[in-house]
């Protein structure tokens, strides 16, 4: 077997008296398209923000693609092949998709000539017209990012993170705030790329998470509670009682 594209060991993140991530163990397969579910306040964008690098551990380790990168800054982990999307949606609503996109392409570069056209790199405008491509903005590309709708401004903030060409790609509840419609889209999108990029994502919208997922994390109260498929995650009674509630089908939520 491959070594796992992200291991975490101990991890544990601690806010004064509050334990937000508690002795976490996780391990991503590369090739997997992972999700994390749990109620409110379980840890989840926690354990986001530190393996992303936007909070310092407590304690434990996290590696990725092979290399411990505890407490690294988030400008270096990024550099790495990590990209993260966030759960406030932000773009520069004065640019054009694809200038939005244009510049996290070249930031991989990390250098602009201030004499050099933009149009003049190549390299870069090839890698932002594929990620538009990939998430199905292509034709929108000459628009303003101020006038799309939310779900589109989700697929621009996905096309901005894969244009950084990452091994990792971390998604911060990419569905909430839609539409059916922009959700079914958007899922799709996640689903496609999942073919050519690692995706780790958190999701309070189950349906969604039982439909793209190959295997599932719950975490409650800074801990993981169970991982498993999306049949073995519905049916886990401790899951019921901490998240869902009620029993859940999951063959039959991916059918609805």
């Amino acid at each position: 077997m491959s070594a796992p594209i992200l291991s975490v060991r101990g991890l544990t993140r601690k806010f004064g008296g509050l334990t937000a991530v508690n002795n976490v163990d996780f391990e991503l397969p590369a090739g997997e398209l992972h999700a994390i579910i749990g109620p409110n306040g379980a840890g989840k964008t926690t354990f986001f923000n530190v393996v992303s690098g936007f909070l310092r551990p407590s304690a434990g380790r996290v590696e990725f693609n092979g290399e411990d990168i505890t407490g690294w800054a988030t400008h270096r982990i990024s550099r790495r092949g990590m990209a993260r999307t966030l759960q406030i949606k932000s773009v520069f609503n004065g640019l054009t998709v694809y200038d939005n996109v244009w510049i996290a392409a070249h930031a991989r570069n990390r250098f602009l000539h201030p004499l050099r056209a933009a149009r003049n790199y190549r390299d870069s405008a090839n890698v932002a017209g594929e990620a538009l491509q990939a998430v199905g903005l292509a034709e929108r590309a000459r628009e303003l990012a101020g006038n799309l709708a939310y779900g589109d401004v989700a697929l621009l903030e996905i096309a901005i993170a894969i244009a950084m060409r990452p091994r990792l790609l971390l998604l911060d509840e990419p569905v909430a705030g839609m539409s059916p419609e922009e959700t079914e889209r958007t899922v799709s999108k996640i689903k496609e790329l999942s073919g050519r990029v690692n995706i780790l994502l958190i999701e309070h919208d189950v349906e969604a998470v039982f439909k793209i997922a190959d295997r599932i994390t719950v975490m409650n109260q800074g801990a993981i509670l169970c991982q498993g498929t999306a049949a073995s995650v519905a049916a886990d009674p401790r899951v019921q009682e901490a998240y869902l509630g009620v029993p859940v089908e999951a063959a039959g939520s991916a059918d609805a």
